[in-house]
């Protein structure tokens, strides 16, 4: 697609897409719930620490490429994502393109792992049916596969060309990449994933109870 974004933009979009997806009821986001969203401590990586003036920065990014929208109704301006119909995205590639936003470079295994609260992928092959529609249309990319791994690593492409160290970014290293990890090792990483799940969904609700206090 010839897109570019800056880090803050492609951490602003990719929350929009993942509270869309995993928490309608309190989307679309107000820019207090915006930065909460992307400084959460779980289901992100790298972890960050934006401010509003950071955030405000990537909404206006975002809104001169027609990406984002704004609700005026209300007493707080709220912010939804429209890169996802722009694109026609059907939600299993909105899932696994949101996941690549919000946490780097990842497995066929990990995004199905980790996608639970945004799309029930059936298996393995529907997560790469899904990565292979995004590699299509120049969303995503499979990443040369690192030495000591088995399995390839996707990336998105809205920041460019992902940069090789980039491309490591966010690997539990080569001592977790254990050839042949099989049964045993997927369900390792459902597990993990489920307690990542639970602990952004305390992060959620405490930053929707900071908006009322």
């Amino acid at each position: 697609m010839g897109m570019e974004l800056s880090g803050p933009a492609v951490r602003v979009l990719g929350c929009l897409m993942e509270k869309e997806m995993a928490t309608p009821e309190y989307y679309p986001l107000s820019l207090n719930a915006l930065v909460n969203g992307c400084n959460q401590k779980s289901n992100r990586d790298p972890v960050v620490d934006y401010d509003e003036e950071t955030v405000n920065a990537a909404l206006a990014e975002l809104k001169e490429r027609q990406l984002v929208w704004q609700s005026g109704a209300g007493r707080v301006p709220k912010f939804g994502e429209g890169f996802s119909a722009g694109t026609n995205l059907i939600a299993r590639e909105k899932a696994a393109l949101c996941l690549l936003l919000l946490r780097g470079p990842q497995t066929v295994g990990e995004l199905r792992g980790r996608s639970e609260r945004l799309y029930a992928f059936s298996g393995l092959e529907e997560v790469e049916e899904s990565l292979a529609s995004l590699a299509e249309m120049g969303l995503a990319a499979k990443l040369p596969r690192q030495p000591g791994r088995k399995e390839h690593r996707y990336a998105h492409l809205l920041g460019g060309e992902p940069e090789p160290a980039a491309a490591e970014a966010g690997a539990e290293g080569l001592l977790a990449a254990v050839p042949g990890k099989g049964r045993l090792g997927v369900l390792e990483e459902e597990v993990a994933a489920l307690r990542e799940e639970v602990a952004a969904l305390r992060e959620e609700l405490q930053a929707f109870r900071r908006q009322f206090e």
